[in-house]
């Protein structure tokens, strides 16, 4: 059945997290640490919800970048911090983004977000990036002091558009995202961006669509109406 509401994750899904590789490069040496710092953010995020904790999510990110560091004998300034913190909010849309909500928007579908990332005063990240109009909601965990792949953030968002979980479906480059919010009802749609792909093991419900893009994606939604 065709969704009626599209929910966008935002960091890799939308916004390209590689931008920040020379910040990495600078700090390590090495700009793939980006990948092993951004890993272990997501699984202590992850572990922190399970274990019936809250934090916020920058701060958690600033705690995962030291606790690399000190891993590999390397020692952060204030403003290696400053910088990376600075980069985060400025990372800019993956190529494909825009002309995919374009031809998502004429096809009808409401589009939203759903991030574990803080939004502050300022503009937010996708803001930022020239995103934020093709979207008529942005949420946060922030509400309910869970991170994602909690299935309560997912009917959440649902509960607050007014629709049941079944008309709506979760876009990520992450099928730890689309894997939660299949287990709230929701259709999942995995973008396969560089360095991430399907996990295809027994009684892990597969995602609903496999897309390289959201381009791609628009095609095979289109497609299906």
């Amino acid at each position: 059945m065709r969704p009626g509401v599209l929910v966008f994750d935002v960091n890799e899904t939308l916004i390209d997290i590689d931008s920040l590789q020379p910040y990495f490069e600078r700090m390590f040496g090495d700009p793939q640490v980006l990948r092993e710092w951004f890993n272990q953010l997501v699984m202590y995020s992850m572990a922190i919800t399970l274990s019936g904790r809250y934090t916020d999510f920058f701060m958690l990110g600033q705690a995962a970048l030291r606790m690399t560091a000190d891993v590999r004998h390397v020692d952060l300034t204030t403003d290696d911090l400053t910088a990376l913190a600075d980069g985060m909010r400025a990372m800019p849309a993956h190529t494909d983004v825009a002309t995919g909500l374009q031809r998502l928007l004429a096809n009808g579908f409401r589009l939203v977000t759903l991030t574990n990332s803080p939004h502050r005063d300022g503009p937010t990240p996708l803001e930022r990036a020239g995103l934020g109009s093709y979207f008529e909601h942005q949420f946060s965990v922030d509400e309910h002091r869970a991170f994602k792949p909690s299935p309560v953030l997912y009917t959440g968002v649902a509960e607050h558009l007014g629709v049941a979980p079944s008309d709506c479906m979760m876009v990520a480059a992450h099928m730890w995202d689309t894997l939660g919010a299949q287990a709230a009802g929701f259709s999942g749609a995995l973008i396969t961006r560089p360095g991430n792909g399907v996990l295809r093991a027994p009684n892990v419900p597969q995602p609903t669509v496999v897309a390289t893009d959201l381009v791609q994606l628009s095609h095979i939604l289109e497609e299906q109406s």
